[in-house]
């Protein structure tokens, strides 16, 4: 699944993506919708870690789902 099918199908991975990173809210998820790098931002934010961390971090979770 590419990053466009994230999007589209924001409301089921949304679930996936809280288990992940529990400290992101459902706002959060709302206003994130989808976007990599509004997802990417938020958990550099509510982690206080590195953009590039924060990508990779997304990198390693989005090759570990079973999609």
């Amino acid at each position: 699944m590419d990053w466009n099918r994230v999007e589209g199908n924001w409301k089921q991975v949304k679930g996936k993506v809280k288990e992940q990173w529990g400290k992101l809210t459902d706002d959060d998820l709302d206003r994130i919708a989808g976007k990599r790098d509004q997802l990417e931002g938020k958990i550099q934010e509510r982690y206080g870690i590195e953009r590039d961390r924060a990508r990779r971090d997304i990198d390693a979770w989005y090759t570990r789902q079973d999609w």
